[in-house]
């Protein structure tokens, strides 16, 4: 992949870059209450967002830039296991569609704002609810920092060197989401998604026909795979437990993270959270011909020094400068909005569940927006230098630990809304278990997410964060049953 300056492409990149963020300054006045100096509207845009507008937040802060990079570059480099966020993005939706609407309700009527707010409220345990805050802190952290991932992939296509130009697009980030709260990613989210469904639809069908057709396409991959004796497009015996575990695991973990939360929460309705949860599976449909992209790079014969490089290089050598230019442009405004969320999300967390629980009870609730303003652009400085001064697997490994780790975070929040049955002390046992072993098992397996366990003469491979929260749910249990005589005698 060549990486001499294309001006054409940066040309047409810095069009549509230079729109969106006109479209974030200008978000401040969209759908504006009577001010935004409250955190219900800063952080969760008044909480009146309809379906459509719902549907391009969920999908622009579900569905990332670094997905666009990522899902490819992995079926590129393993072939079929791959796949593994097809099955994942669908599995994700009956959970949405029974449980979200429950937790928004539970939301809205007392005002809650984040996950801890809601475990707060039920449990009345501040160390619970610090739990599920740090958790959901530390989860997001290396997901923002991925964006950049993918947004430098991009920015490294067009020729441009250095970290400068990824610094100045993420300062522009930083103010115009400190400005507009989260009406700025809601509002670019249109643009960003209709670009993203034009360049993946323009790819699937214009790149086969350049490379011979689908047969041919599938033919080089499985030789490539042959030729170096790993991967394939069919999944090996080895692989089924391991694939259908870590579907499952990652669709129960996916609406725990504080990004797609925010966005459940934002919603006008709960009705209006089940109509998103008939339509987001549109997505997936874009997800498995984006994920096709990964075969194409093989039967393009790329030179690529690093699979995140797949994506990129196929627009460059396959398509135009300027439509090249656009689709880096879709992938970088891809990684906008999710950031913006994900940073909103983390903000509402510190303010609502440190700040406030710990440090000034009293505070207004313009001293609320004031503080997660600020917040959210800490939390964008520390993912940009995670970026620039640590190696990029090192935000790779922590967002694969986070998937562990927020998924611990379910009993807490979950379970409340339908039994009343668990008590605080056992459900932070549970949590403590689970995270902390769960990081044990990815610790021990050299920061890998599954975890090869040995029955008899047998090795099945399993998702490490499901087993951390089968863990998890078993010590809550016990310790539950445990306690409550105690509680009982001397109720």
């Amino acid at each position: 992949m060549t990486t001499e300056l294309d001006v054409v492409a940066l040309a047409v990149f810095a069009f549509f870059f230079i729109l969106v963020t006109v479209m974030g300054f200008m978000a401040a006045r969209w759908k504006r209450g009577e001010t935004l100096a409250h955190i219900d509207e800063w952080g969760l845009g008044g909480r009146k967002f309809g379906t459509w507008v719902t549907w391009f937040l969920v999908g622009g802060d579900f569905y990332t830039a670094y997905t666009v990079i990522a899902v490819p570059a992995l079926v590129y480099a393993v072939g079929a296991y791959g796949f593994f966020a097809l099955p994942y993005t669908i599995i994700v939706y009956p959970f949405v569609f029974l449980v979200m609407p429950k937790l928004w309700k539970r939301a809205k009527e007392h005002g809650y704002v984040t996950a801890g707010d809601v475990v707060f409220g039920q449990y009345g345990s501040r160390g619970l609810e610090l739990a599920v805050a740090i958790t959901g802190v530390l989860a997001v952290m290396p997901y923002i920092a991925l964006q950049l991932v993918g947004m430098a992939a991009v920015i490294k296509a067009l020729g441009l060197k250095g970290e400068l130009p990824l610094a100045i697009a993420f300062i522009i980030l930083a103010l115009y989401t400190y400005s507009a709260g989260l009406r700025a990613p809601a509002l670019i989210a249109f643009v960003k998604d209709i670009m993203i469904y034009i360049a993946v639809l323009a790819a699937v069908a214009l790149i086969p026909w350049e490379l011979g057709g689908y047969g041919a396409v599938f033919q080089a991959a499985d030789d490539a795979f042959k030729a170096k004796g790993a991967g394939g497009l069919l999944l090996g015996d080895s692989q089924m437990v391991a694939y259908a575990t870590l579907a499952l695991g990652s669709a129960l973990a996916a609406f725990m993270y504080p990004h797609t939360l925010t966005g459940i929460f934002a919603s006008a309705s709960a009705n209006t959270i089940r109509k998103n949860a008939a339509l987001l599976p549109a997505y997936t449909l874009l997800l498995g011909l984006l994920a096709l992209l990964g075969y194409m790079g093989h039967a393009a014969h790329l030179q690529v020094s690093s699979p995140n490089d797949i994506v990129p290089a196929l627009f460059q050598t396959l398509f135009p400068s300027w439509f090249a230019g656009f689709a880096f442009a879709a992938i970088a405004i891809g990684a906008l909005v999710p950031a913006a969320v994900m940073s909103i999300g983390a903000a509402n967390l510190f303010t609502r569940n440190f700040w406030k629980a710990y440090v000034d009870p009293g505070i207004s609730h313009a001293g609320e927006a004031q503080v997660a303003k600020v917040t959210s652009l800490v939390v964008k400085v520390g993912a940009l230098l995670v970026i620039v001064f640590l190696p990029t697997q090192f935000a790779l490994d922590l967002q694969l630990l986070g998937g562990v780790w927020i998924l611990q975070t379910l009993p807490a929040l979950v379970f409340g809304l339908y039994v009343g049955w668990f008590r605080a002390p056992a459900l932070l046992a549970g949590w403590a278990v689970g995270f902390f072993g769960g990081s044990w098992i990815v610790w021990q397996d050299g920061l890998k997410p599954l975890h090869a366990l040995s029955f008899g003469g047998s090795t099945v491979t399993i998702y490490a964060g499901l087993l951390a929260l089968a863990a998890n749910i078993v010590v809550a249990v016990v310790v539950n049953l445990v306690a409550a005589p105690r509680v009982a005698r001397t109720a």
